[in-house]
């Protein structure tokens, strides 16, 4: 929890933070982690290639988007950086030329590791789903697996679980088979 004496963290103490940790603020509460190990960098790495190639580039698939690799996201008094973000152009028709968006993405993606899966799925979910998000992966690159959620009526809907070298169609990519293996190698 923030300091009772001092307040909630403020972005200053959010740009304060070293520039090798990431940097969020949920709750109010200022919270730091070490850049990502090489098996979290891979995950989103190969997934920014599967899902950006054909729905931000519309290669092999429809377009539409844009998927942005841990774009600053400020929604409310919260300030988050998923590992992964889409937002629909319908939707965001440009990407602002800003540091930070202020519009909820229409996806998020979290890699979850040891320290940070906790807070992926609940806090971070939680924030999310208030505002609006609709459809968010949870990636764990240790049991290889993917979970995909949508969001029904302010709820969380677990649609599927996929795991190890699976070839699967996922909303809302559910346009384009994506080969799991190449996450986890």
């Amino acid at each position: 929890m923030a300091d009772p004496a001092r307040g909630p963290a403020t972005y200053d103490d959010l740009l304060a933070v070293p520039e090798n940790q990431i940097a969020e603020i949920i709750h109010g509460t200022l919270v730091t982690q070490p850049r990502p190990a090489a098996p979290h960098a891979l995950a989103a790495s190969a997934m920014n290639v599967d899902v950006g190639g054909p729905f931000h580039f519309g290669r092999g698939g429809p377009g539409g988007w844009f998927i942005l690799y841990e774009p600053e996201l400020h929604l409310g008094p919260d300030v988050l950086v998923p590992d992964l973000a889409g937002w629909r152009r319908e939707r965001m028709p440009e990407v602002p030329r800003t540091a930070a968006f202020t519009m909820a993405p229409d996806w998020i993606c979290e890699v979850l590791s040891p320290g940070t899966a906790a807070r992926d799925r609940s806090d971070k979910l939680a924030i999310d789903a208030r505002e609006g998000v609709r459809f968010a992966w949870l990636v764990d690159p240790d049991p290889k697996t993917l979970e995909v959620f949508q969001l029904v009526e302010g709820k969380w809907l677990l649609e599927a679980v996929h795991s190890g070298d699976a070839v699967v169609r996922a909303v809302p990519f559910d346009a384009v088979e994506i080969a799991l293996a190449g996450w986890w190698a």
